[in-house]
């Protein structure tokens, strides 16, 4: 298991999961070896073979591949399958998902998991909060942006874009400020994306019809598990979701849905996160005051018109960089 920052329930439930760690099946990580086959492989023969699929089976063959290669990035930016960070990010660097380059969703998404920061805008690169003082400043058409990107539907279909445009705001402020560390990491990523591309034209597969067809859907269904993933509450454990997902979304997201189990215990393994939270399932519900959801339909029905309240902040204040 990847070392990490562990919040334990008990110590029975240490020593149970430091004795499953010392298991072949972990120490292997035949899992993770397995699925990082299964994605890359599923992912180049479909575009090889994807004329003799026909178009539409391998267009949803290649939205599933990739969304599932961007939870496998997650996977390896949490130390998995090896304890090597080079290793595993040579593993995740190739762009089969076009927009972002590993190196800057590695270090967004370890600083997302400063706990104590957890859901601040302005600390956790990837809250959906917003500062109440830029939250006062927004214009009214502004607002009604952010709270049809905040129904069920704005989430799949506008967030994306809208991660889009800031992650390109982000890449051109890289290059104008001289930040060498993000722009050597663009520049990486472009390569790799050149080659991508290069591998679509040889497959005779449009490049516009797989950004528009296959990546921006990919990137949506990642916005189905994000959806209300995390809420402000005064009590950081309360901040993360449990949503007893069904099959094929914990395959897809490889047990993401167990949130608050996730952000306990980083460091454990894709393929353990669901007995670690039926195990302790109770505790866990209590632990993060009762922030549960019975799958992802859930969230369709309440906010398939409505809402959600994630804008402006609660209570958020900045003073000496600390919440007040």
């Amino acid at each position: 298991m990847a070392k990490s920052t562990a919040g334990w329930l008990h110590e029975q439930q240490r020593d149970w999961v430091r004795q499953r760690a010392r298991s072949w099946l972990w120490r292997s990580e035949l899992p993770t070896w397995m699925l990082i086959v299964a994605i890359y492989g599923g992912w180049f023969a479909t575009l090889a073979f994807w004329q003799t699929l026909g178009l539409l089976p391998a267009t949803l063959l290649l939205i599933w591949f990739t969304t599932w290669y961007m939870s496998l990035q997650h996977e390896l930016i949490h130390g998995h399958p090896t304890r090597y960070p080079r290793v595993n990010q040579l593993l995740g660097l190739m762009p089969l998902a076009v927009w972002y380059p590993y190196g800057l969703y590695r270090d967004a998404h370890l600083a997302h998991h400063r706990t104590h920061l957890l859901t601040q805008p302005e600390d956790d690169p990837e809250s959906y909060y917003i500062p109440e003082w830029r939250w006062r400043r927004y214009a009214p058409w502004q607002r009604k942006l952010i709270a049809l990107r905040n129904t069920f539907p704005g989430r799949l279909l506008l967030a994306p874009a809208l991660d889009i445009i800031q992650l390109v705001g982000g890449m051109l402020t890289s290059f104008r400020q001289l930040d060498r560390r993000a722009i050597a990491m663009w520049i990486v990523h472009g390569v790799l994306l050149a080659l991508t591309f290069a591998w679509l034209v040889r497959c005779e597969f449009s490049i516009l019809y797989f950004v528009l067809a296959v990546s921006y859907p990919a990137l949506a269904l990642t916005k189905v598990r994000s959806f209300l993933e995390h809420r402000a509450d005064g009590d950081p454990l309360a901040r993360s979701v449990i949503n007893e997902a069904s099959l094929p979304w914990r395959v897809l997201f490889l047990n993401l849905n167990y949130h608050s189990v996730h952000h306990d215990l980083p460091g454990v393994p894709w393929y353990a996160l669901r007995n670690v939270y039926l195990r302790d399932r109770a505790s866990y519900q209590q632990r993060n005051g009762g922030f549960l959801v019975r799958g992802y339909g859930e969230w369709l029905r309440h906010f398939l018109w409505r809402s959600v309240n994630v804008n402006a902040h609660p209570g958020f204040t900045r003073t000496n960089g600390n919440e007040q």
